[in-house]
């Protein structure tokens, strides 16, 4: 075994770039990747997952402490590799050299071309078992989820042990770790074969309700939108709520539709609609509903949302159709499209509703009463009445507004004809005559739930069905898609077994499998001592309600496969659904013993389970625990976690685990990277540690690693938060750390010394090594706006991903993210940076930069996000009412340095127009009394006057403001040329800035 003392791979490096690079670009594969086996809320890349396993598996050849054995037999593993290239013959001779090449093969083996290839899976297995030559390694991952950690952990050859309290999630994880190691590929070959007969059996089941076309076209979905009554006098007519009236808005290929009012002397108005191409985007008229407000097309009244909500809730959601007794629809869901398919023509087509369509859900509704009448003998309802969860407030319950519109039950989110779809296909596979198939088939049928919803839409520029879960939510959807199951088109049956088929196929094979329990995180019900490796991606606050997003999968699978164990909760008989009391999620509408599960209860759930994991931890083993918070707060409380349950830090590597350029990070700080800690037992014998010698380590520590991740291409907040890693493994090598008056300093004041030292060292590296000394009055150090704002686009700026393998696209079956949210104000987005106020206090503060004093001026704080004024929006602060022109002219007029200072600064001229200087914008002019006692504009305000005038056109003007500057010092163009350098390509400042720099005389 590895020496308790040996350092791991893990603990010394790790190949950033290249998993970064590979991990992102997971997120456009499809066709056979463990992802699309389920939908799971915020899976970890399995790039990321099997390299840093590989790292925490394998010591460091360089380690005093690493076996002899160990080193000879990689060797003996590497050499045996048919892709080694033939330099490593030579290379792997020394021990700094074996440790080159097994970062390298680890970076080629996260490639996910490269993860079932025979060559590299015995290699890395051999590797393994080289480490750990007398017990194969159990690793074990408490908060499993969607199965990617322990996934990956058995693809290395490791024993696994898989838990999580979720129901849903246990059941991915035992057919991805279970079943298909168990049965292998011949697996995917019965599901396909039995699931076809399924297919067709259920579809002449149901062929009524599915009618084809008379010309004999097949209709692949529905386009419906959910109606409410005008209440206006003298109108009545229903209003179909739709957010927009495109069909198709595919390149050459545009139709949508034309709604004309029909009126009529003895009834209330109604709407027929109309099929045409338009020529422009101004021929398609605008959506009906914004923000639950709904707006009448007959007589332009505006239906208020408590009315929106109050007449669908009558309708339980409004998905379905009203019928009288004849079969005639009187109201609720209005058919407003058929998109069909035609053997000889390709392309989707679209036309306008019939009777018969109409008929054929009439009838459907009938067919489900009897279904509902009818009683299982596992006692569950035929169609699922279990409550959905209550929306609204803070916590997880914001991400529920269904029940605001009447869907009670989980029934009501789905069509009459969809739920007797699921039912009839539910029960097929619960007769399957094998039981091999049932969990992978309710899988399958799972699945097509997810694209079988009333919540499910219709977009335009994709023509296809865009699943329920576009993101962790379940906002209303006003218009939706209904799919045909039996069709080749997203959401059919066979799809969805051809992608449960392909992961089976794309997983290797394994000589053993995985144990998947459902447990815990805070009672494991491993014994003390028991595992190699503890590695997990723990919950984050409120940030994914997992338990209420998968009862709406849980519903059906429970009917699919009755009497399941999984689908019990096992600390609490009388709940229907899955676990939630003790699910380590922040829900204050939930109490546990009478205490609110708030974000108390939730930092001391999550202290628990990371004790849990100390103790399951051989002494000689390690942990990695994933972090991507993107609050301070949020990292204080988990790291205070780690730290109470006894863990040392000893390594850190962000990891990019999202795309490139995704609409999240534009002009924000959003993070790109997930920062993987990695740690180890404290010994129990740790010392206490001397405050002023962890101060003393700790600027050299974030130096040093500042400057490794910049050259690995990190960069703004994923450097910020990347750092506290490192920052950590000197607090928490002690048992304590106390100040030499014996006060135990705590986590939270050394993070503020953190955050100090990380700010100060970015000061440096953009601005100069006087920023960094700047609360102290050293001289040269710009003004605090200018570090202000300098910090800001430094904290802004994005990780480079260098990615040259090209990107797949992504498959629109499952890679359709956008927000749903109807039920939402509109994202009417401003201009500028943004950044959240506790981001930019922690930096601010210890710097002696007062976010006060700088409000309004150059940033503007709502709901706890800081933006960054654009430039363009200081025209009047900086040139006061009458403007830039005005400034600009009487500074062409002027004649020499000496008049161009004159004529736009105050303090030397009390009439001169002005570069104002710390009036504040919103507060009209300032007089000239307090503005003697005010300072001169500062360094920023003149470069940015510089720009606007550039923005103006005003050249002349602008080379009379440069030459007073140069005149006046170097400040200004080191300002300019920092901020060059800060601020985003593309950028409106970015190119005025640069087009000013070009002004300035040689």
């Amino acid at each position: 075994m590895i020496p308790k003392e040996c350092k791991r791979l893990a603990e010394v490096d790790f190949p950033i770039a290249a998993v970064s690079k590979h991990a992102a670009r997971e997120k456009s594969i499809r066709h056979g990747h463990p992802s699309t086996l389920h939908l799971w809320w915020a899976r970890r890349p399995l790039a990321a997952c099997r390299s840093m396993l590989m790292a925490l598996l394998l010591p460091d050849p360089c380690d005093e402490h690493c076996p002899a054995a160990f080193k000879r037999d990689a060797r003996c593993a590497l050499m045996a590799f048919s892709g080694r290239p033939t330099r490593w013959d030579e290379q792997m001779q020394t021990d700094d050299g074996l440790r080159q090449i097994l970062l390298e093969f680890i970076s080629d083996f996260a490639n996910w071309d490269n993860a079932a290839k025979p060559a590299y899976l015995s290699t890395a297995r051999a590797l393994v078992k080289a480490a750990h030559p007398g017990e194969t390694p159990l690793v074990v991952d408490p908060f499993a989820g969607g199965g990617s950690i322990p996934l990956e952990a058995l693809r290395l050859g490791c024993d696994v042990f898989a838990s999580d309290l979720n129901p849903v999630a246990c059941l991915i994880n035992k057919v991805l770790l279970e079943d298909i190691p168990r049965l292998g590929p011949e697996l995917a070959e019965e599901l396909r074969r039995v699931g076809t007969s399924v297919k067709k059996a259920a579809e002449k089941e149901l062929a009524e309700f599915y009618p084809r076309d008379p010309d004999g076209a097949r209709p692949i979905a529905y386009l419906w939108a959910r109606t409410v009554r005008c209440e206006a006098p003298n109108c009545g007519a229903d209003i179909p709520l739709l957010r927009s009236f495109w069909l198709c808005k595919k390149a050459e290929r545009w139709r949508a539709l034309r709604p004309k009012i029909v009126r009529s002397a003895k009834d209330v108005p109604r709407i027929k609609f109309e099929l045409f191409t338009p020529n422009t985007e101004k021929d398609v008229r605008g959506g009906t509903v914004s923000r639950a407000k709904a707006t009448c097309l007959c007589c332009n009244t505006v239906l208020h949302p408590e009315r929106v909500r109050s007449q669908l809730a009558a309708q339980r959601g409004g998905a379905d159709v009203v019928f009288d007794a004849e079969g005639n629809r009187t109201g609720g869901a209005t058919l407003l499209a058929v998109v069909t398919l035609r053997d000889e023509q390709s392309g989707r087509n679209y036309r306008l509703p019939t009777d018969a369509d109409y008929k054929a859900i009439w009838k459907a509704q009938q067919r489900l009463k009897q279904v509902a009448a009818t009683k299982r003998t596992d006692g569950l309802s035929a169609i699922p009445d279990e409550p959905t969860p209550a929306g609204g407030g803070s916590g997880a319950g914001r991400a529920f507004s269904v029940q605001k519109y009447g869907m009670m039950k989980w029934s009501d989110l789905f069509t009459a004809r969809q739920q007797l779809a699921l039912t009839t296909l539910g029960g097929h596979a619960a007769a399957l005559p094998t039981s091999n198939l049932s969990e992978p088939f309710a899988l399958v049928i799972s699945r097509l739930s997810d694209y079988g919803s009333a919540s499910c839409s219709w977009p335009p520029t994709g023509e296809f069905i865009r699943g329920t879960f576009g993101r962790n939510a379940l906002p209303i959807i006003w218009d939706f898609a209904e799919s045909v199951p039996w069709t080749d088109s997203s959401g059919n049956v066979e799809g969805a077994i051809d992608w449960v088929s392909k992961v089976i196929e794309a997983i290797p094979p394994s000589d053993k499998a995985g144990q998947v329990q459902q447990a815990d995180s805070c009672a494991s019900p491993l014994p003390n001592e028991a595992a190699a490796a503890w590695f997990t991606d723990p919950p984050y606050y409120d940030a994914i309600p997992y338990s209420d997003l998968s009862d709406f999968f849980l519903t059906w699978l429970k009917r699919t496969l009755p009497g399941h164990p999984l689908f019990r909760d096992p600390f609490d008989p009388t709940n229907s659904l899955s676990p939630k009391l003790r699910e380590v999620v922040q829900d204050e509408t939930r109490k546990v013993n009478g205490v609110p599960k708030d974000r108390a209860w939730f930092e001391h759930a999550m202290a628990k389970a990371f004790a849990e994991g100390r103790r399951v931890l051989r002494e000689d083993g390690i942990g990695s625990v994933v972090f991507a918070h993107k609050t301070t707060e949020g990292w204080e409380a988990l790291l205070n976690g780690l730290i109470r349950g006894d863990w040392t830090i000893t390594g850190s590597w962000p990891i990019a685990t999202e795309r490139p350029g995704r609409l999240r990070s534009q002009d924000s700080a959003a993070l790109a990277t997930s920062v993987h800690l990695v740690c180890r037992p404290r010994p129990e014998a740790a010392s206490v540690g001397d405050w002023g010698q962890v101060l003393r380590e700790l600027p050299k520590r974030v130096a040093d690693w500042m400057n490794r991740l910049q050259d690995e291409g990190v960069r703004g907040a994923d450097l910020v938060f990347a750092c506290i890693g490192p920052a950590l493994e000197i607090f928490s090598r002690y048992s304590k750390v106390e100040t030499a008056e014996g006060r135990e300093v705590p986590l939270a004041e050394y993070l503020e010394k953190v955050w100090e030292v990380v700010g100060r060292s970015a000061l440096q590296q953009v601005l100069g090594t006087a920023e960094g000394q700047a609360r102290n009055g050293a001289a040269g150090a710009l003004e605090e706006d200018a570090r202000l704002t300098a910090l800001f686009l430094w904290t802004m700026q994005s990780t480079e991903i260098r990615n040259d393998t090209a990107n797949g696209a992504a498959e629109a079956d499952d890679d359709d993210t956008d927000d749903d949210e109807e039920d939402a104000a509109p994202k009417s987005k401003k201009k500028g940076f943004a950044l959240i106020y506790d981001v930019a206090r922690r930096f601010a503060q210890p710097l002696g930069i007062h976010l006060e004093t700088w409000e309004d001026r150059i940033i503007e704080t709502d709901k706890g996000v800081v933006r960054l004024l654009p430039v363009l929006e200081r025209a009047e602060q900086l040139f006061g009412e009458e403007g830039a022109s005005a400034v600009a002219d009487r500074l062409e007029r002027g004649s020499g340095t000496a008049a161009a200072q004159l004529e736009l600064f105050p303090q030397m001229e009390e009439e001169a127009p002005r570069v104002k200087g710390r009036g504040r914008r919103r507060g009209g002019d300032v007089s000239d009394e307090s503005l003697r006692t005010r300072r001169e504009a500062t360094t920023l305000d003149r470069v940015h006057a510089a720009m606007l005038l550039q923005a103006g056109g005003r050249a002349n003007a602008l080379r009379s403001l440069l030459k007073s500057e140069i005149d006046r010092g170097p400040d200004f163009l080191r300002l300019a040329n920092a901020l060059s350098a800060l601020y985003p390509q593309g950028s409106d400042e970015k190119r005025l800035l640069d087009a000013m720099l070009l002004a300035v005389p040689r």
